[in-house]
């Protein structure tokens, strides 16, 4: 992708499964677990080791975050160092990306309730994003409860523990039916979207996924261990299996493993229609997922005609590229389009990598037109490819969110290749709406696909979410990205700028089990995204330029 978007964290489970259990080599799988994820959360980074038979009077869990530069190797070391009478039958694990709170070690998760009873010591982490995050604040507060944060993850932590103790008094008995009952009472609470991986400090563990399959839940059991992720490979890498061996957590279901390894599933929420994002398929996941890589290939073999067709099927002289490196498996597709599929009727087909992200070029230059230049040279360019002012330069990038960074870093270095035109293919359809379910994007001037909206009506911004989703329907989609191009396009660049976006019913073919495409419709699969939708418009005109939720 072109421009960094903050997103969605990472959750890894390890729980034992058999009596006799090597600490050494469960650190090292949780190691695999959290490495093999770190696309997915580089803010910070946390880990609760949990003894389910702890020795008397000496510690039966540890706990250790990190918020510094680097948290996960900071976390990996003292993993690789660990030393002491702890034996962890529980391991959770988490990386994090910050879509609230600061970049501070008590915002990491695992959130701790700490009781001197060690089956009422609660450890929480997850992969999630809540829209009535405030309403959940005012509603824990008139319990006469002193909540002293509004992270969703503490709060969620202190509430669980909250129906713990609640259904203890009701006359619940053991871990299992007060974990059963306390989480029937808190999820229906809860909108938006979330994988939960939890643990008692008596060994009990759990892992739950948000009725609409929204978040990504993988899990995985052998004889020694329960495993629980947010990707299928980090999963496969650790313990190197095959992808059918790892099973998708259905939406709604409880997974809950006794301190004896014992795997029980509970149909805790009805499910609903399953909305898993479909984000996760153009960029979030990695691509070693094989359904995803398959994905991703459609994706880019569904922009190939489309292409063809702006160029008009001038091959000789036309140019492809991509942004690296989350659109290269979608470049593999377009390019086995043009070659296999006879697209390119056996002519030869140019194509080459133009695009170098330079990972580490920094710049501290206070004078802004100073910083403006280097800004430029954040990706490095191959010269020489382009034949001057004659070829076509067709560059695929898997989606363009605000394109900030396009207009003032890519395409200026384009420019400089001096090509007669370039062509920016997004592998998704224009991102039209704004998120609230993990990513960080909750406002709508900030969506490059809304400002060229905005202009093409003229100023009369809808002021409802129906009649936005209407306007958006009136506006052909080759018009709408002839406004986007517009925005794009830089002052003073010579070539000639064109924007082409997937289409929703290729989107849809290319990724059929992915439904969550509220980024493109603003159907959102919560009462809470509607919402959010309403006060992203009314912050919009009200002129207030902050967060809708």
């Amino acid at each position: 992708m072109s421009e960094q978007i903050k997103h969605e964290c990472a959750v890894a489970l390890l729980c034992k499964r058999a009596p006799q259990f090597d600490t050494k080599s469960a650190l090292n799988k949780l190691v695999l677990l959290l490495e093999k994820q770190h696309n997915r959360g580089q803010d910070g980074a946390g880990v609760a080791l949990i003894d389910p038979k702890p020795t008397i009077g000496k510690a039966a869990y540890l706990l250790k975050k990190s918020a510094s530069v680097n948290p996960l190797g900071e976390l990996v070391s003292y993993c690789h160092q660990f030393k002491g009478d702890l034996k962890p039958g529980v391991l959770l694990g988490h990386l994090r990306y910050a879509t609230y709170g600061r970049h501070e070690e008590n915002f990491c998760h695992p959130f701790l309730h700490k009781e001197a009873e060690l089956k009422r010591t609660l450890f929480l982490a997850g992969n999630f994003n809540l829209t009535n995050t405030k309403s959940l604040f005012s509603s824990y507060a008139k319990l006469g409860k002193h909540p002293d944060s509004m992270a969703d993850g503490y709060l969620m932590c202190e509430w669980l523990s909250f129906e713990m103790e609640k259904a203890a008094a009701a006359g619940k008995k053991g871990e299992k039916e007060i974990l059963v009952s306390a989480l029937k009472d808190l999820l229906p609470r809860l909108d938006g979207a979330y994988t939960l991986c939890g643990a008692l400090g008596s060994g009990w563990s759990f892992a739950v996924r948000d009725a609409n399959g929204i978040r990504p839940c993988f899990y995985y059991l052998n004889k020694e261990y329960a495993v629980v992720a947010s990707e299928r490979p980090a999963i496969q890498a650790a313990f190197n299996i095959p992808s059918g061996d790892v099973k998708e957590l259905p939406p709604g279901k409880l997974m809950l493993v006794s301190p004896k390894g014992t795997v029980t599933f509970v149909q805790i929420l009805e499910p609903k229609e399953k909305k898993s994002c479909v984000f996760e398929r153009i960029y979030f996941s990695r691509s070693n997922d094989a359904l995803i890589h398959h994905e991703r290939k459609a994706l880019g073999a569904a922009l190939a005609k489309p292409i063809l067709e702006a160029v008009g099927y001038d091959l000789e002289h036309t140019f492809f590229s991509y942004i690296p490196n989350s659109a290269q498996v979608a470049f593999h597709g377009l390019l086995e389009a043009l070659f296999n599929e006879g697209l390119a009727e056996g002519r030869p087909v140019r194509f080459g990598q133009i695009a170098v992200k330079d990972a580490k070029f920094r710049t501290f230059i206070a004078d802004a037109a100073s910083r403006a230049e280097f800004y430029q040279h954040v990706y490095d360019v191959t010269y020489g490819l382009i034949e001057h002012d004659t070829d076509t330069l067709v560059v695929l990038d898997d989606s363009i969110v605000r394109g900030n960074t396009m207009k003032n870093a890519i395409l200026p270095m384009l420019d400089r290749l001096r090509p007669k035109k370039v062509i920016i293919a997004s592998s998704a359809p224009p991102i039209a709406f704004p998120d609230c379910y993990g990513i960080d994007m909750s406002s709508l001037e900030e969506l490059i696909a809304f400002r060229a909206l905005v202009k093409l009506l003229k100023g009369k911004v809808p002021t409802t979410p129906e009649t936005l989703r209407k306007a958006y329907n009136s506006i052909p989609l080759a018009k709408l990205s002839k406004a986007i191009a517009d925005l794009l396009k830089p002052e003073g660049m010579r070539a000639e700028v064109e924007v082409i976006f997937q289409t929703l019913p290729a989107l849809k073919k290319a990724c059929p089990d992915a439904a969550g495409d509220w980024y493109f419709t603003g159907n959102y699969p919560t009462p809470g995204g509607e919402k959010v939708l309403k006060q992203a418009i009314k912050n919009y005109l009200e002129k207030k330029h902050e967060r809708s939720y």
